[in-house]
């Protein structure tokens, strides 16, 4: 191994040898030391190679949050081999597009979730062997099976810079595209955090963001570097968490709306002490940042990033600059260029671009897709924005390639609705937008034109769209009309939709 192999599973040896029994992560009323978690890591991997696996090797978890998700963090990266997470807000069928996409070898199902994937089993000759993440039943063996060999086993030749995780974002095309990250990226990334967050091992993370998400995933690795503890919660319970943050004083979390604004509602009604809260970051409402920071005293950090960058690209205290995404933060060169990759003077709006160690190696299978989005040496995003005289990232929008609305944090692609939406008989035509809303931040509005002289209510198309592709995809919103705006060439005018209907 070379200097610049150091990944994930050197920093998990570290801090055993450095902080042996400060807690490395809780769960419930477990807590797990870091000696505690290499020795967990250590055992899961043996298990790992005794079933085969080897460098490159998909593992796939759909699971909830849990101390065993992370563990297979940890083993992969030593072993080398590669994380598919899969989100568990996906429908049947498309959990069955990502492991064919991914092709895993191994899968490791949360109880909630074996109902979904033991009717599927016999269509993946691919994978190996299936382990419970949770009661072991049925199809799956116990996942203690893979940590019941106390040997240790070698450290494999994993390279920092493969492929470590495969996110599989929003379907732009209608297929969901994996991205690739690298053990390197999130140790840069996690570098990043130390620095602009002055990360210690005295910092606690509540991990309630999913662990498929690479919000939830890159800050628990981050503190994880800095020496500190992680608190993994199975997912968002407000109750839990505000029992996690006053009894082990919880530092930091990522959110999306309104987990910020249940967690400030309840403390003050019911007393908990929140004040160990120092660090904020996600998207919420200019009045729930101003609560929280009022409270806590703690800071709310405006950002802007993709799955693609490992995490933020810009980040900045939200009321340094209100409204901006912050400036670009170290090892991130940012820039805002034309439709023909010209970089563009300050204050000109185009599509933002990014290079750096963070930056994901490309999409799985996807070589077409990656010349593209790496074209002139640059990560094209697909997102519209300018900078400010003071360096500050100004977000505003989308590129129509790449269109996108973003309920509670979760990627929709309008394209993917529509489709689903044109699947009823009595739809001729719909237009798919992204509307503010209070509680998710946006929500999702169709404006359809119904085949004359028919009936259809607004819940029937909404349970209709639900059938068929995740709920959280579904509309909040529909809107029936006569016809829609088209341009010259006939095509719906999306951007007269978005002004005739872009109000909730």
């Amino acid at each position: 191994m070379g200097l610049y192999d150091y990944g994930i599973y050197q920093v998990i040896k570290r801090n055993a040898l450095v902080l042996s029994e400060r807690n490395a992560l809780i769960s419930g009323d477990i807590r797990i030391t870091h000696r505690q978690f290499l020795e967990n890591v250590d055992r899961l991997s043996n298990g790992l190679i005794n079933l085969g696996l080897k460098r490159g090797d998909r593992i796939g978890v759909l699971a909830l949050n849990s101390l065993e998700y992370m563990y297979l963090y940890g083993a992969t990266a030593k072993i080398g081999a590669i994380m598919l997470p899969i989100n568990w807000r996906l429908n049947p069928q498309e959990v069955e597009y990502v492991i064919f996409d991914g092709t895993p070898k191994v899968i490791f199902v949360g109880t909630e979730f074996q109902p979904m994937i033991s009717p599927l089993i016999a269509k993946f000759s691919f994978v190996a062997n299936y382990f419970a993440m949770g009661r072991a039943e049925g199809d799956f063996a116990a996942f203690g099976e893979l940590i019941e060999d106390q040997r240790i086993s070698q450290e494999l030749d994993a390279c920092a810079d493969d492929a470590y995780v495969i996110i599989h974002t929003a379907a732009i095309s209608g297929k969901p595209r994996g991205a690739t990250l690298s053990q390197r990226g999130f140790i840069i990334n996690g570098l990043r955090f130390m620095y602009y967050w002055r990360l210690t091992e005295q910092d606690c993370h509540l991990c309630m963001l999913p662990l498929f998400h690479f919000g939830a995933l890159g800050t628990s690795l981050s503190v994880m570097q800095a020496g500190g503890s992680n608190i993994i919660l199975p997912k968002f319970d407000v109750d839990l968490a505000l029992k996690h943050i006053q009894e082990d004083r919880g530092s930091l979390f990522g959110e999306f709306p309104p987990m910020l604004a249940s967690l400030l509602d309840k403390a003050q009604k019911e007393h908990y002490d929140i004040s160990s809260l120092r660090i904020v970051v996600g998207l919420d409402q200019p009045e729930t940042i101003k609560r929280f920071e009022e409270i806590t005293k703690g800071t709310f950090w405006a950002f802007y990033g993709q799955t693609e960058t490992t995490g933020l690209v810009t980040l900045a205290p939200y009321f340094e600059k209100p409204g901006s995404s912050g400036i670009p933060g170290s090892m991130a060169e940012v820039e805002i260029v034309d439709d023909y990759g010209n970089i563009l003077e300050t204050g000109n709006t185009g599509e933002i671009v990014v290079r750096g160690p963070m930056v994901f190696k490309g999409y799985w299978n996807l070589e077409h897709d990656n010349k593209h989005t790496f074209r002139d040496g640059w990560h094209h995003t697909g997102d519209m924005g300018n900078f400010d005289s003071n360096g500050y990232l100004w977000y505003t929008g989308r590129k129509a390639e790449k269109d996108l609305i973003k309920p509670g944090g979760e990627n929709v692609y309008p394209a993917e609705v529509e489709k689903a939406i044109l699947e009823h008989p009595l739809i001729e035509e719909v237009s798919v937008i992204g509307v503010p809303d209070t509680q998710w931040g946006e929500a999702i509005k169709a404006i359809c034109v119904m085949e004359k002289g028919k009936t259809i209510s607004e819940s029937e198309l909404i349970e209709f769209v639900a059938a068929r592709i995740a709920r959280f995809k579904k509309p909040k919103h529909v809107v029936f009309v006569s016809n829609l705006p088209k341009t010259n060439d006939g095509l719906i005018d999306k951007e007269k939709v978005k002004a005739h209907y872009g109000n909730a």
